[in-house]
């Protein structure tokens, strides 16, 4: 074979490759466009949770309401990201039978709300408004307990110190508006998780100081001490509380002095 038919079927060759390279590229599918991430939804404004608990008791300013019996609690709370909140919370109660027989009234009722401001220094300041219910049947011409406290408080870290005031008659006390209350509280995360079982653990403290307007008799100091953790998502914890009350002042018609040192035990679910 001649030199130009050699470089003709060199030729020859090289076009056919082309050709079937090109008919096999044309065949091989282009890949797919990544589809798009989708957009994250945007954050909400508002935030809601809720609380249910079952205590051994239940002690509210050091003076157990339930005659050292169970207590059933929970409630729900709503907040906006500006610092504006509302709330309500409700707990079984016997102080006011156990005080009077011809009183019928179980349940305490709460409802609040107020604004809270973010300041330097990793200051917090609350300023609300709470009114307690005890709905039920009572005799005539009986004080009810229902009652309107407004209340400041300034958070530091782990410190709370609040002070609440009460413009109503208070839990049953009669010429009693102008009542108030003086705490100082501590709360304090000492190990972030202990294990994937059990999760952090924190301690806590309360002081605070009840003064009722024209009935002096039953002002008294309180304090509290405890500690809870987390395990399996619910919060178990136990502290301590007693007051410097009168015993007299306290001591309901079955002869308990509600205002003893007593221990109380919990277990929590927030949600």
């Amino acid at each position: 074979m001649n030199q130009k038919s050699v470089f003709r079927a060199t030729a020859l060759a090289a076009v056919l490759a082309a050709l079937f390279a090109g008919s096999a590229l044309a065949q091989t599918p282009a890949p797919a466009a990544a589809a798009p991430a989708p957009a994250a939804a945007p954050e909400s404004d508002w935030t809601f949770t809720g609380n249910v608990g079952l205590y051994s008791q239940y002690v509210f300013r050091g003076i157990t309401q339930t005659n050292e019996k169970p207590a059933l609690q929970g409630g729900f709370d709503l907040g906006h990201k500006s610092g504006f909140y509302v709330g309500t919370w409700a707990s079984n109660v016997s102080w006011l039978s156990d005080g009077n027989p011809d009183v019928s009234a179980s349940l305490e009722w709460d409802f609040y709300g107020g604004y809270k401001w973010a300041l330097p220094a990793d200051f917090v300041l609350d300023l609300g408004a709470l009114y307690y219910w005890y709905p039920g049947t009572y005799p005539e011409g009986y004080t009810k307990p229902n009652t309107t406290e407004l209340y400041a408080a300034l958070t530091w870290k782990w410190f709370t110190g609040k002070y609440s005031y009460a413009v109503s008659d208070t839990f049953g006390f009669s010429d009693s508006e102008g009542s108030d209350y003086w705490e100082l509280n501590a709360t304090y995360d000492i190990v972030e998780k202990v294990n994937d079982v059990i999760g952090k653990v924190t301690v806590f403290g309360h002081i605070g100081k009840q003064k009722f307007k024209n009935n002096g008799f039953y002002d008294y100091g309180d304090w509290k001490v405890g500690a809870s953790t987390e395990i399996y998502g619910l919060t178990v914890g136990i502290f301590g509380t007693g007051t410097d009350a009168e015993d007299a002042a306290y001591t309901n018609r079955f002869g308990k002095n509600t205002s003893r040192s007593q221990f109380v035990g919990y277990i929590q679910k927030t949600f």
